[in-house]
């Protein structure tokens, strides 16, 4: 499950890569979190248009946000069933832009197993865009939330070996077709696949990328295993010696 990513590339990158008219302004973000707004390309009377949304979705009928769970992925095998998620995988189909995203490896035994952090980005640093589903939400009082959440599918095998799910990244050729309201679910279910092989490539990092107000350049710099402190040892303290009548004068530890 997808749940940080990054756009660190400049808004006129983004811009040309996906046709808007807006022309938005926006510092490089190497550590976005859900509940944030984050950019979003969809249609608007058949014009692509860039919005910012709140990264988790909140279907139309919830009455109250805090007794609703937080959605920033859907799987996609099956949010053309979802009750939640139905209408807008019919007509509300959007891309989220991107150049990177992180997922999490946990390794080790026992009370204390680590998480090793990983970083997903295309060789060359370009953008790419994940299929993604909004839904405006209209609260008690009257105001709106435009939301979304990514669409997730099976792993590739590069993805594999960290985690069994990945998000779904379109090829540019298939934008246009996602984007469409009028393309059928069953249409636009052909375009969920697991990324190419070569799309992407993994470096381990280190672990600023955990604390969401690190959101800097360097939460991106590759593992430096010589920079980690090693845990102490642990500490066995010795049971008191007790008297051994059979052997005066010796201690026993058992």
């Amino acid at each position: 499950m997808c749940g940080r990513y990054a756009i660190t590339l400049p808004p006129e990158a983004m811009q040309k890569l996906f046709a808007y008219g807006e022309r938005p302004n926006f510092p490089p973000r190497y550590n976005i979190a859900p509940t944030q707004p984050v950019p979003v390309v969809r249609l608007d009377g058949g014009v692509r248009q860039f919005i910012l949304m709140r990264w988790g979705f909140i279907p139309g009928w919830v009455k109250d946000v805090k007794s609703f769970p937080l959605v920033i992925n859907v799987r996609g095998e099956s949010a053309r069933e979802k009750p939640s998620f139905r209408a807008a995988f019919i007509r509300r189909r959007c891309l989220m832009p991107a150049d990177g995203f992180y997922e999490w490896h946990r390794t080790g035994q026992g009370r204390q197993p680590e998480n090793h952090a990983f970083l997903f980005r295309r060789p060359d640093r370009g953008l790419f865009a994940f299929a993604a589903l909004w839904e405006t939400w209209h609260s008690p009082d009257g105001s709106e939330i435009d939301t979304v959440a990514l669409v997730n599918g099976p792993a590739n095998g590069l993805m594999s070996a960290i985690h069994d799910r990945c998000p779904v990244i379109l090829d540019p050729r298939d934008y246009d077709a996602w984007l469409d309201p009028a393309a059928t679910p069953d249409e636009a279910a052909t375009l969920l696949k697991p990324p190419p092989e070569d799309l992407l490539e993994m470096l381990r990092i280190g672990p600023a990328v955990n604390r969401v107000v690190n959101d800097g350049p360097q939460i991106q710099e590759p593992f430096d295993a010589s920079a980690v402190t090693p845990a102490p040892a642990p500490v066995r303290h010795a049971r008191k010696a007790t008297r051994n009548p059979e052997n005066e004068g010796q201690g026993s530890l058992f």
